[in-house]
């Protein structure tokens, strides 16, 4: 068991700008209950949930998209009692953070003293042992509990997963969110062998992920992302890279995809909606699991109707993802893409950097 009794931590504390992140080295260090490990965090990755928690862009009340300035001062017209994803409302303080890799330095009761000292990545679906669907029961680390952003946490024992492999703490980081929901949304669309799937936001963790696990699949891949970012999208895997600002965005993505394209993956939203929508092929499949550029679209329903296609959304994970991702890193099969490292007291600075988009994969703040 740990004798520090109290730690580092960056505190939540309330929703707002970055001004509402509090670097604390008086914390209480968190006392496992029963099923419960206590991890001593090595490093712990950023992710969109953190700014759209920090903000409540989830609130139904924004309708803009996360920019660099939203993002760092907030929205007035946030509502702050449906700030979470699920739409209820955040208990602060908070510790946020949920892509956490670490050590398991104790245990609660019932869980095996054997498991004291196992490297471990943190899966941050703690679902309900029923209807894993269910809102009122699942919960995200890192939002409706205290996450990574600390020098220890406690989680489920079942969600403290064994890895063993010579990847930093930092490149481990890169893995459970942004992996787990790729694969989701890549699953949802049942994307098979030969199929050709565009991927918006390519160059962020999501869409670096969903590159390598569609080419696992044996897809073609078209990528749109910024110019900047097209050597770094190929090495990983895409085939063709189409910029973001070409105005005609799905006469590009056709042209890349001789025509036929079978599937679309979305983390940005807004305008890209249309154009991802109006490439695909008859009987084409959509998937999202975000909105960054704006989470209200006009639609022409004619489009979903008279082109068979299907629209699907992807935020919980379904259970054992997390544990098949952790076999294929293991085997080597998924590369970490590690874009920038920050110190603890820097949450702050690293949240505005990924609030730029200037990098291609995750950024993670060592602990």
């Amino acid at each position: 068991m740990s004798q520090k009794k109290l730690m580092r931590a960056v505190i939540l504390t309330g929703h707002g700008g970055l001004d509402k992140l509090a670097y604390r080295e008086d914390w209480p260090v968190p006392t496992p209950r029963p099923g419960e490990v206590l991890v001593e965090v090595g490093a712990c990755g950023l992710n969109n949930a953190d700014i759209n928690t920090r903000t409540a862009w989830y609130s139904k009340s924004v309708t803009d998209g996360i920019t660099s300035a939203a993002g760092s001062a907030g929205f007035a017209e946030a509502q702050f009692d449906t700030g979470s994803w699920g739409g209820s409302g955040i208990r602060f303080p908070l510790i946020q953070g949920s892509d956490v890799a670490g050590r398991i330095a104790a245990v609660g009761d019932g869980v095996s003293s054997s498991r004291i000292g196992e490297r471990v990545i943190v899966d941050p679906w703690l679902l309900g042992s029923a209807d894993w669907m269910n809102t009122s029961s699942t919960i995200y680390f890192g939002s409706e509990c205290n996450g990574g952003f600390s020098e220890f946490t406690t989680v489920h024992s079942q969600n403290a997963l064994r890895i063993d492999c010579n990847l930093s703490d930092a490149e481990l980081a890169t893995y459970p969110c942004a992996y787990a929901t790729a694969e989701n949304l890549v699953a949802r669309t049942g994307l098979r062998p030969g199929e050709t799937v565009v991927i918006a936001g390519a160059s962020g963790g999501v869409g670096t992920a969903a590159i390598q696990l569609c080419r696992l699949r044996g897809a073609r891949i078209i990528a749109i992302a910024s110019p900047s970012k097209s050597s770094a999208l190929r090495e990983l895997g895409a085939d063709t890279v189409v910029d973001r600002e070409t105005p005609e965005m799905s006469e590009a993505i056709r042209a890349a995809a001789d025509g036929e394209v079978h599937v679309a993956l979305d983390v940005v939203g807004g305008r890209t909606f249309h154009h991802l929508v109006g490439a695909l092929r008859q009987g084409g499949r959509y998937s999202t699991s975000g909105a960054i550029s704006g989470p209200i679209v006009d639609f022409d329903l004619r489009q979903l109707i008279y082109k068979d296609l299907q629209l699907t959304g992807a935020t919980i994970v379904p259970p054992g993802t997390a544990r098949r991702l952790v076999d294929l890193i293991e085997r080597g099969f998924l590369r970490p893409l590690l874009a920038a490292e920050y110190a603890l007291p820097d949450l702050a600075k690293a949240q505005q950097a990924f609030m730029e988009k200037r990098h291609v994969g995750k950024i993670v703040v060592n602990v």
